[in-house]
């Protein structure tokens, strides 16, 4: 199968709206972008034109929308912006911007993805470069009971279930089984409010000056007399409206039942592009918000760079590759110098070995008394043992690896009693002549304890 090429507009297009927070007129420039440029906002009002990535860790506030801000220029609200890109399969985009707050236009992503499909997609040269979810990762607010799960999945897709303590709107549920659907299935959904909140955010809040009842759908949870609703139709200079028997305004109409829910999904797909690659995994999302959405972009984030610098996940309740019996088959080493337990991961030139830490360790008693620290010699034994076991697991007959040579060895933190080290070792260049050269990463979670860079020569051992 063809990689996937990343893609960038065919030709640029302009949004024009209202912010819905700030009420400030707003024109949003879409430009093709270079390979590898991501998403950015470029503030054109400002002096300078600073440019603001579209990255989780530029997030300052979350409270009715995401705000990003660097070095004083701020744009907010771009959500449905960016759930709009990814969505139409965008990864290259430069968005000049001439205030601080995306317009909120219906409140949906429609106007957005119906100006990219106008504009046209192209491919451009480079590969797309995925964050593929390998392992479950978790964030979980205790006090809002938002929870996001991260779960490896060949596609990009959602679940997404809200629950607020309302008649109306009580527990919604929508799914979304692959990004490709999400024009068709997701792009038209609006935002929400509910009546009550409507008042407050425009009176004590100084929030929603852009709101004028057509850009979201209010709900009505509670009783309320038609000539409060007049007045507060009155307050966003708005026709007068009623209620419909679902306990929503009658100046829109529903496009799915669960349109909320879907909405929330939406939110989770643009905020969860902060962590800035495109997404193989499922999400299953929880009373999501953007304060949750945005935390798990951070995460993401963090599980990109763990990839990238080549940290092994180690799960416990998997099958070994290589238990204790097979790791004593191939070595000769016995107690108290066997340094492996076990192999949880092996490919042809790299393999992943694991030592759990006790307190029981014979070399406790005298590297320290009362400071115990496992001895940096030993950290480079087990990771020469690992090592040995990629070379030796390969052969037919039996061998032993004895070093030669050990260079650029490294100890960056102490190892204690109680600490799981994981040793990733990989070939440096093709074996030759009966000679293995590797280099050795010792961790404990994320962070490398060691390191090394180790050349052995393989025997055959007499029967």
């Amino acid at each position: 199968m063809n990689a996937q090429k990343q893609q960038t507009l065919a030709q640029p297009f302009t949004i024009q709206g209202r912010g819905l927070h700030t009420g400030v007129d707003v024109t949003m420039t879409f430009l093709p972008a270079p390979e590898n440029h991501g998403f950015r906002f470029k503030r054109v009002d400002l002096p300078g034109q600073p440019v603001i990535e579209a990255d989780a860790d530029l997030v300052v506030d979350t409270s009715r929308g995401t705000l990003l801000q660097k070095n004083g220029a701020r744009i907010g609200t771009i959500e449905h912006t960016l759930a709009a890109m990814v969505g139409m399969g965008l990864d290259n985009v430069l968005v000049e911007v001439n205030n601080e707050e995306a317009p909120i236009i219906d409140g949906s992503s429609r106007i957005f993805v119906e100006a990219i499909e106008k504009a046209g997609v192209v491919e451009q040269d480079a590969e797309r470069q995925y964050l593929e979810i390998t392992r479950k990762i978790v964030y979980r607010d205790e006090k809002t009971g938002s929870e996001l799960i991260a779960l490896p999945d060949d596609d990009y897709s959602l679940n997404v279930m809200i629950a607020f303590n309302s008649r109306v709107l009580n527990n919604q549920f929508a799914t979304l089984d692959s990004i490709k659907d999400f024009k068709a299935d997701i792009a038209n959904c609006r935002t929400f409010v509910f009546l009550h909140e409507l008042e407050f955010l425009l009176k004590h809040n100084n929030l929603i000056k852009g709101g004028d009842l057509s850009n979201a759908i209010v709900i009505i949870d509670r009783d309320v007399t038609q000539d409060e609703l007049d007045r507060l139709a009155d307050l966003f200079n708005h026709e007068h409206v009623s209620v419909k028997a679902q306990g929503i305004l009658n100046n829109v109409d529903l496009q799915f039942e669960n349109e909320c829910a879907r909405h929330k999904l939406l939110d989770v797909i643009g905020d969860l592009s902060l962590a800035g690659r495109h997404i193989k995994g499922r999400i299953i999302a929880t009373k999501p918000g953007h304060s949750a959405n945005t935390r798990m972009a951070q995460l993401l984030k963090k599980e990109i760079a763990r990839q990238e610098s080549g940290v092994p996940v180690y799960d416990p309740n998997a099958e070994p590759l290589m238990d204790i019996g097979r790791i004593t088959e191939l070595l000769p080493h016995r107690y108290p110098f066997l340094l492996v337990d076990k192999i949880i991961e092996r490919k042809e030139n790299m393999i992943v070995g694991v030592k759990n830490v006790t307190i029981n360790e014979p070399f406790f008693q005298g590297h320290f008394p009362g400071e115990s620290v496992m001895p940096g010699v030993l950290l480079i034994e087990a990771m020469a043992q690992t090592g040995g076991l990629l070379v030796l697991d390969q052969l037919k007959d039996r061998y032993s690896t004895y070093f030669i040579r050990i260079d650029n060895v490294k100890f960056r933190r102490k190892v204690v009693p109680g600490d799981t080290l994981i040793f990733r070792l990989e070939m440096i260049s093709p074996i030759r002549r009966g000679i293995a050269v590797m280099r050795g990463l010792c961790y404990v979670g994320d962070k490398v304890a060691a390191e090394g860079e180790f050349m052995a020569q393989i025997v055959k051992m007499n029967e």
